[in-house]
């Protein structure tokens, strides 16, 4: 009862919110890359908020069902089919016994999500069951996915009330550019106004160098006050570094615990999600807002996830309708 890997794609791992509360003894956190992505799909089958995923990157794995559940699909546009057949994203989609879920390449985004009604059946180390690919820990046997892995279901978990209303209508990822709200510090203080100035009113471009550590961007030199090198300290999600050559770093899950450059600014939550979805060429440009409103857009987005829970837990148009029409049929053979 549970899934065949048959083709591992580029980069798949088992991930869930991290594992927090290791940093001082060396343990970096993980976790998924894009939140809002993970949290959706985990939504949409009633799935507890940190219930563990599979994630994958720019080319998507191929799975074979041995058992019957229910999965979401999100983040990115992978082209995702069943048997063949184009699948719908955000949407709640019946798996069974033998059905084959493919992936290709990513048409919009980098990065795919898909949650499984029946739990992966994953053990959970230091709280966690996110795979940490450097220190070889957590997830499957502490590495990506490969074809010929096989992973179990927890339980068995086969049917979800409002079925049909499990759908949310989300493209987020088509544009080839983001600004990133940030909240400056906490060493801006050693840059230039000249190089605060540039910081914020330049356009900046992915590289290649982009995986689940870090994004490094290129463009136009920020310009210290004397240096940007510090004494090493903790190093939070969505960091800004800047080493000596001038050109911010942008750290992300699977961030090294401490660092030994200035930070200028830190990425707000939200806008996380915006950048691990960008692909090499796209253009970023950064704007600076107060911790109070990066505080106020993540209630915000907690109550965007009510309301979409809201939606996924009302009958759809067509029950209502078919139900209506059962009544009536009911009625007029009472009646007869």
């Amino acid at each position: 009862m549970g899934i065949r890997i048959l083709k591992g794609g580029l980069l798949t791992t088992v991930q869930d919110l991290g594992r927090s509360g290791y940093q001082s003894q060396g343990f970096g956190v993980a976790g998924v890359m894009d939140v809002r992505s993970f949290k959706i799909a985990n939504l949409l089958l009633d799935n507890p908020e940190n219930e563990a995923v599979l994630e994958f990157t720019l080319i998507g794995p191929t799975l074979q069902f041995t058992s019957a559940t229910i999965v979401a699909i999100t983040g990115g546009d992978f082209q995702p089919t069943i048997n063949g057949e184009p699948a719908p994203m955000y949407t709640a989609l019946y798996m069974n016994k033998g059905d084959i879920l493919k992936f290709g390449s990513a048409r919009t985004g980098s990065r795919g999500y898909i949650a499984f009604s029946s739990y992966l059946d994953i053990p959970v180390v230091m709280g966690s069951r996110c795979t940490n690919l450097k220190s070889r820990i957590g997830g499957f046997k502490g590495r990506k996915l490969m074809a010929d892995d096989y992973i179990g279901f927890r339980i068995k978990r086969r049917y979800l009330p409002f079925f049909l209303s499990r759908m949310l209508d989300i493209n987020e990822f088509d544009q080839e550019s983001a600004t990133l709200r940030v909240v400056m510090g906490p060493q801006d203080d050693m840059f230039s106004p000249q190089g605060i100035e540039t910081f914020l009113n330049s356009e900046y471009t992915v590289t290649s160098d982009f995986d689940r550590m870090g994004c490094r961007l290129d463009g136009p030199f920020i310009a210290p006050k004397t240096t940007s090198d510090i004494i090493s300290e903790g190093i939070a999600l969505g960091s800004i570094q800047v080493p000596s050559h001038g050109k911010p770093i942008i750290l992300l899950a699977d961030r090294q615990t401490t660092g030994g450059y200035a930070k200028i600014a830190t990425v707000a939550t939200v806008d996380i999600p915006k950048l691990v979805q960008r692909k090499t060429d796209h253009k970023i440009r950064f704007r600076a807002i107060s911790v109070q409103e990066a505080q106020e857009l993540y209630r915000e987005e907690e109550k965007e996830y009510a309301a979409m829970r809201n939606i996924i837990h009302q009958p759809c148009k067509e029950v209502l309708e078919c139900r209506l029409v059962a009544k009536r049929l009911r009625t007029l053979f009472e009646d007869q």
